[in-house]
């Protein structure tokens, strides 16, 4: 946790250059039954302060069986490409499958990946290019966050995820990038054909943007940056059930049997088994009171680790307030933890409507 929170601090937002822009970025969308968001994601890429002649936007329709093909097809008149995926084989990893055609259409020689579901404000785009353009970088994480909570456990999950993107964001700011999120996530197109691409991690469901990220940290490892700028945020929103929330973080963890940094393993390894650990003393404690004295010593290093760690990034979302939720989540959070860490590299989950691993 003192590597995470030295991490953290190392990164400063960076100051707007003031260069112009000569980048030509394609704006990557994989969507699969997103009528609901996809209209307002568009519109707020169409809506950015980016030079528009220098800037496309191209979204794959993942197979989807509502309006999505159709309401992206309305915007052709302003610029947006469709491109509608045909498979006939069934496929594990659809979303690198769109992802990788997009590519083939694209035009921009650098490339800008979101969500169907997310939305930005109009400084997003301008902010990720003045950074590229502004620093010797291949690949670019930025921040991503919930927002407009509709209950007590949507809020808990805006506090979780804030820990997960501040561990990414650490990461790289210790020269050692392992993790990120797709929802807002640029890179080179010339880096990505150089690494293969997603050859070697087709295999998984998920991992379009970490272990894609750990196949270039293996030939750059200094030329990856987090931006840490509010102006770059990127919104989506938390998952409004439990059911939704384990799939989603099953999903997420199924793609550490494939991290290729060992180092980064073991620290993951070493957080599961602290956590296991608490759940083995709390069962102890039964039997001797003694392990219940450890349990109390382990929760109170964990709950004052994690919140010197989280009240400057929440602070960064402008959400310090819900650091305070830290006294609910972190008891709940032992067993998540164990639970998601077992299960995610154990069986098959559902995303999309499909069944996939």
């Amino acid at each position: 946790m003192s590597y995470l929170i030295k991490g953290w601090s190392h990164l400063k937002t960076p100051a707007t250059s003031g260069k112009p822009f000569t980048t030509k970025v394609t704006v990557l969308i994989a969507a699969r039954n997103e009528e609901q968001k996809i209209g307002l994601t568009i519109d707020d890429i169409l809506a950015q302060d980016y030079p528009k002649e220098l800037f496309e936007i191209i979204i794959v329709d993942d197979h989807s069986t509502d309006r999505t093909a159709e309401i992206i097809t309305s915007y052709a008149d302003r610029g947006v490409r469709l491109l509608q995926l045909k498979d006939e084989a069934a496929l594990n990893s659809y979303k690198k499958r769109a992802i990788t055609e997009a590519i083939k259409l694209s035009t921009g020689d650098f490339l800008v990946a979101t969500d169907a579901d997310c939305r930005m404000g109009t400084q997003w785009l301008s902010s990720v290019v003045d950074y590229y353009q502004s620093n010797d970088l291949v690949m670019i994480s930025s921040p991503v966050t919930y927002f407009e909570e509709k209950s007590l456990f949507e809020l808990m999950q805006t506090l979780e995820f804030g820990y997960l993107i501040g561990i990414g964001a650490a990461f790289i700011g210790n020269s050692r990038a392992s993790t990120c999120n797709g929802a807002n996530f640029a890179y080179r197109k010339d880096i990505f054909y150089e690494v293969g691409g997603f050859k070697g991690i087709d295999d998984l469901a998920s991992g379009d943007d970490e272990l894609l990220l750990q196949k270039v940290a293996e030939r750059y490892p200094n030329r990856i940056g987090f931006l840490k700028k509010r102006e770059a945020i990127v919104y989506t929103d938390a998952k409004p059930n439990l059911k939704e929330f384990m799939q989603q973080r099953r999903r997420w963890a199924s793609k550490s049997v494939k991290y290729k940094d060992k180092r980064v393993v073991a620290v993951a390894v070493g957080i599961w088994l602290f956590n296991l650990s608490l759940l083995i003393n709390g069962l102890l404690s039964f039997y001797d009171i003694a392990f219940f004295k450890l349990l109390l010593v382990q929760f109170a290093l964990k709950y004052v680790f994690e919140i010197a760690f989280l009240v400057p990034i929440m602070a960064f979302f402008k959400r310090k307030n819900l650091v305070g939720l830290l006294s609910i989540i972190s008891p709940i959070h032992v067993i998540y933890f164990v639970y998601v860490g077992i299960m995610g590299n154990a069986k098959k989950y559902n995303w999309k409507g499909r069944n996939v691993r």
